[in-house]
C-alpha cells in the first residue's frame, strides 16, 4: 500500500519519517534543550517528537493520544510507533484493558532504540499509561530505568518531572 505524501506515492512510512527529519532545519547545538516534560504541552519545537500512551488499535479517543491524533500528525489505527511528530507506546489492548507491563515495557525499550537512532530528535515523554490507562507512575517509572539500562540513557529523551533517572 502505497501513501501519498505531497501528491507523490510513497512506499513507506519510514520514508515519510526521513522526509520529516530533512525537513528540520535547526542548529541544535545552540539550541536548550528541555529538561523535563510540561504538565501540559500544547506545542512541539520543530525537533520534537511527542510520546503518548496509546491503545493497540490505535483509536485515539481521549487523552494526550487524541492530542497526538489532533495536532501532532498520529495517524488512526496506528497503536504503536512514529508517526507525524507523535510516537505511540500502547498501554491498553485493543479492548482497551491494560497491557501487561513487561510489553509495555518492550515497547518503551523500541522507543528508546529509535531515540538512540535519531539523535537529532527530541522525544518528549508525556506520563504514558498514567491516566486513563490507569497506572500508577510507580509502575510505569521503572520500564523507562529498564529501558536505559539496556539501550542507555539517552540525553534526547525527555521525561517528566520525577521520572527521571
Amino acid at each position: 500500500m502505497s501513501i501519498v505524501q505531497d501528491g507523490v506515492a510513497c512506499k513507506s512510512r519510514s520514508f515519510l519519517f526521513s522526509k520529516v527529519i530533512n525537513n528540520i532545519n535547526v542548529n541544535y547545538k545552540n539550541m536548550k534543550r528541555r529538561t523535563n516534560t510540561p504538565e501540559r504541552l500544547l506545542a512541539l519545537r520543530k525537533n520534537e517528537i511527542f510520546v503518548f500512551g496509546s491503545n493497540m488499535g490505535g483509536r485515539h479517543f481521549g487523552g494526550a493520544a487524541n492530542l497526538a491524533y489532533k495536532s501532532f500528525g498520529a495517524e488512526w489505527g496506528v497503536g504503536e510507533g512514529l508517526t507525524g511528530r507523535s510516537y505511540a507506546i500502547p498501554t491498553l489492548t485493543r479492548e482497551g484493558q491494560k497491557m501487561m507491563l513487561e510489553a509495555i515495557g518492550t515497547s518503551i525499550v523500541r522507543m528508546y532504540m529509535e531515540a538512540k537512532a535519531n539523535p537529532e530528535l527530541d522525544f518528549v515523554v508525556t506520563k504514558i499509561g498514567c491516566g486513563i490507562a490507569g497506572f500508577e507512575e510507580d509502575e510505569i517509572i521503572p520500564l523507562f530505568r529498564e529501558a536505559e539500562r539496556v539501550v542507555g540513557k539517552l540525553e534526547n529523551v525527555i521525561l517528566p518531572k520525577g521520572w527521571e533517572s
